[in-house]
Parts: C-alpha cells; structure tokens; sequence
C-alpha cells in the first residue's frame, strides 16, 4: 500500500457538508492530500478512470451503490487501494459485512482528528485500523456468538506469541505493539502471521475470535 510519502485520497459521501469535515479534519496531515471526491457510487469508479488513489475514504449509505458493495468491487478491481470505512452506520451486520468485502478498516463519522489521521496513515502502510469503539463491538458480538473451549490451541502459541495477540485484540495497531513490547513492527508482523499460521486462522477478525474463546482477553 505504501507507494510514497504523500497520500493520495479520494473522499465519497453524497453529503457535501460531511466532504468538507472530513477535509478539515484531514488538514492536520500534511502528507494527506484529497485528490477528488464523489458523491456517489457511479462518481468514483468515473473518478478512477482518471485518477490512481492510494486510499478512498467510502461511506456505507451512498443514493446509488451500497459502501459495502463498492468495497467488494475495489478489492477485486483495483486491489491496491485501500478502502477505509467511515460511516454512521456501526452495527455488528454492517462492520462485518465491511471487514468482509475488504476493508481495511473503519471509523465512526464521530471520529477525532488524530484517529482519522492515524487511520489513513496505517492503511496507507498496508496495516488494517479500527476505531476503539469498532473492536469493542467485533468484540463484545464474538463474546455472545460463543465461548468454545480453546485450549488446546492455546498452548501452541508462545509467551511472547500471547502478548502479542493479547495486545492486538485489544486494539493496538501493530506500530503500537512494537513499541510496548520494544520489538519492530516487522518483527510483531511476522509473530502475528506465525500465530494465524498455528491456528490455522485465515483473518484478523479470527485472531480476536480465538482471543476471546481463549480468554487472552475479557470483555
């Protein structure tokens, strides 16, 4: 995902109000720089005949063309980009449809400056973002979906393999991990992959489930 130092963004809301918030809030990033904006489904994939986005900023209620599907149409057409989500809607159907077409991650529309910012800068880095008040909800659906007994599996993992999953199920990014752990994001990238491997998990919504079966965490 990471092409260079500025980011090229592309913002859909059919509401222009909302365009220029995100615009504002965006202004604290010098390296982030809006380089069109649509209102529409059909008014960015026009957009992209033109322009090469490394991220589109796409919200879920859209006239013409649902977010979620639009999501699942660049992942499979334009699979460089990426889609960060930032929208009203934050129900458990709505975040897991996102996570599940593609998404690289979601914000609430009551999200901060520093979190938009953080946001575009991890996706830009080809790492996923949730907003706080996302992963409680991913978190708090898998606590009442199931609590199967995963012990098993948990003593495949290592000490320093559980601080890692402990610490990314509760929301830290992967540059956050690092640091707590004084270790390089390679380094934890490279742990998480490891343990998706042991567990024979295919996504990073699987590693929050088997968190929570395991009770590396409570909620």
């Amino acid at each position: 995902m990471e092409k260079n130092s500025q980011i090229h963004i592309i913002l859909v809301d059919d509401h222009q109000v909302v365009r220029d918030g995100i615009k504002s809030l965006l202004s604290a990033c010098q390296e982030a720089e809006v380089i069109a904006e649509a209102d529409s489904g059909a008014a960015l994939f026009d957009l992209l005949r033109q322009h090469q986005p490394d991220i589109i900023l796409l919200d879920i209620g859209l006239p013409d063309i649902s977010g979620i599907e639009i999501t699942r149409r660049l992942r499979e057409e334009y699979p460089k980009i990426g889609v960060l989500i930032l929208s009203m809607y934050n129900s458990e159907a709505y975040i897991f449809n996102a996570l599940k077409a593609g998404a690289m991650g979601y914000l609430p529309k009551t999200t901060t400056r520093a979190e938009l910012t953080e946001a575009v800068r991890q996706v830009h880095k080809g790492h996923e973002y949730f907003a706080p008040s996302i992963s409680n909800i991913i978190l708090k659906s898998f606590v009442r979906q199931s609590r199967n007994d995963s012990d098993s599996d948990q003593q495949k993992l290592t000490q320093r393999e559980t601080e890692i999953l402990r610490l990314f199920a509760e929301g830290k990014t992967n540059p956050e991990i690092a640091d707590a752990l004084f270790i390089s994001v390679r380094t934890v990238e490279s742990h998480k992959n490891h343990i998706m491997q042991k567990l024979e998990l295919k996504t990073t919504v699987d590693l929050i489930k088997f968190a929570i079966r395991s009770k590396i965490i409570e909620i």
